[in-house]
């Protein structure tokens, strides 16, 4: 058996011994793995993070934006940058949208699209308040996908369409980002009573972009597919 002086530290600290002091366990030498893998989290959010933010915010919405938001908060992207990266999603998401509404209304998925009673509903609030509701749909629950399919069926001008999408875009992006950043210590509180590992909100905030990513990504080709069929 070694002596305790072969391993002073860990006689102290009352680890048990094993057949040498290279085989046995060391707070140290667990604290060195979570920092490897903190930082291995850290680099991979870094490096793919805003481009998750941004395909979330076009695929899925808000909760991927807010989730956008805790990760700047943990300073693993800037904030500027998620508040950029949410804009740009959601603008371009609905500028697609628009364009199919406005060159492929014929086609499977935006007739099925047409017959759902909110696109009349859109219509109507487009009627009645037309640069109001350009702005505000994205807000609106319910809205958000079928409002530019709606517009582009339209004589709105696809001109006046971008800059009001820019604009809601720009104003969305930067409410949603920071409400995440905003109560991002609050709500780093809370995991942390649920799970100890401090590393467990990077993970979860991570996890819940891209999962909400994924899943926005297969309903819209799974709505897509019963449309064609």
């Amino acid at each position: 058996m070694s002596s305790p002086r072969a391993c002073p530290g860990v006689h102290r600290a009352g680890y048990p011994f094993a057949a040498g002091c290279a085989s046995r366990w060391t707070p140290g030498r667990a604290r060195g793995d979570d920092g490897r893998r903190a930082v291995e989290h850290r680099s991979l959010i870094a490096k793919y993070g805003l481009l998750a933010l941004f395909a979330g915010a076009g695929i899925e919405g808000e909760t991927v934006v807010i989730a956008g938001g805790l990760l700047a908060h943990k300073g693993l992207f800037s904030l500027p940058g998620a508040m950029a990266a949410a804009a740009a999603g959601s603008f371009l998401a609905d500028q697609i949208f628009f364009a199919l509404g406005r060159y492929f209304r014929d086609r499977p998925w935006v007739r099925r699209v047409r017959q759902r009673a909110l696109f009349e509903r859109a219509l109507g609030l487009l009627e009645r308040y037309p640069i109001g509701f350009i702005f505000a749909f994205r807000f609106l629950y319910g809205f958000r996908t079928i409002s530019p399919v709606a517009i582009g069926t339209t004589r709105v001008s696809a001109r006046l369409f971008v800059l009001v999408n820019g604009v809601s875009a720009i104003v969305w992006g930067v409410v949603f980002t920071g409400v995440g950043y905003l109560f991002g210590h609050g709500f780093e509180k809370a995991i942390e009573r649920l799970l100890p590992d401090r590393h467990a909100i990077l993970i979860l905030a991570a996890g819940g972009v891209a999962l909400a990513a994924l899943v926005g990504g297969w309903h819209w080709w799974r709505t897509r597919t019963r449309a064609d069929a």
